[in-house]
């Protein structure tokens, strides 16, 4: 038996039915479809490496388009917390200072993750051919095994919970 009363408390503070939120859950879930689908459709054909003339060029107009749906993405996530109903319990000093701490770690993994990786170890180089030398175990990779999603992970949380 599971016991449902705790996530019907908690949606009860999502408005499901608003179209902020339906556009933050479209976009969380489009990105990665997106440059998973588009990054194994090169590996496989290599049309973007042909169209932009080399795989660094393709992978670097990949990476550029990645960064603006990702700025699509945070600015929905971002009306979409406007726009939702707020927990009382999270309205105080100590949670803003929380999510806060929460944020800062998250950036730390995410900038760290991206200059241990560079732009075409980030924006997804090696479906391009673009390999590194030796596998990357510096800091964060010697902390996770996914800096980069915990890192932005812990950044939605953090700016949620601010």
């Amino acid at each position: 038996q599971v016991d449902v009363a705790a996530m019907a408390r908690l949606f009860g503070y999502v408005d499901v039915t608003d179209s902020g939120f339906i556009a933050a859950v479209l976009s969380i879930a489009f990105n990665p479809l997106f440059w998973n689908v588009v990054a194994r459709w090169e590996h496989k054909t290599r049309a973007l490496s042909r169209v932009f003339g080399s795989p660094h060029a393709a992978c670097y107009c990949l990476g550029a388009v990645i960064l603006m749906l990702n700025y699509v993405r945070s600015h929905c996530f971002t009306e979409a917390m406007k726009s939702q109903p707020k927990l009382e319990g999270l309205d105080c000093h100590w949670a803003y200072y929380l999510g806060l701490a929460v944020l800062a770690v998250g950036t730390l993994f995410v900038i760290s993750s991206f200059l241990a990786l560079g732009f075409t170890g980030t924006f997804l180089g090696d479906y391009f051919g673009i390999l590194m030398e030796a596998k990357v175990t510096s800091f964060p990779f010697s902390v996770l095994d996914n800096p980069m999603y915990w890192g932005s992970t812990a950044v939605y949380l953090g700016w949620s919970l601010m």
